[in-house]
């Protein structure tokens, strides 16, 4: 008997969301449980918000946040960037 793998995608109905959905529903296998969440739906951000996603897609997987999706923008980045400096 085969444990079923529980993949969550996390997404706000954008086109690079659905190419990450098609990416995981063309790999997955009949031990994958697929969900699909979306942001806009104030409790499946607020779960979001406990995972640390930080942006969207993003992909779970047996209640783990991949390391391809644990990191969002951060402050150094962005002002690096010359964000906020005139």
């Amino acid at each position: 008997m085969t444990t079923k793998r529980k993949v969550e995608i996390f997404s706000a109905n954008c086109p690079a969301c659905q190419d990450t959905i098609d990416l995981v529903q063309d790999l997955a296998c009949s031990s994958c449980e697929i969900e699909i969440h979306d942001m806009n739906d104030d409790a499946v951000s607020t779960r979001a918000d406990e995972l640390g996603i930080k942006s969207v897609p993003s992909i779970v997987v047996d209640g783990r946040l991949l390391d391809c999706c644990q990191r969002g923008p951060t402050t150094e980045e962005l002002e690096k960037a010359g964000i906020g400096s005139p």
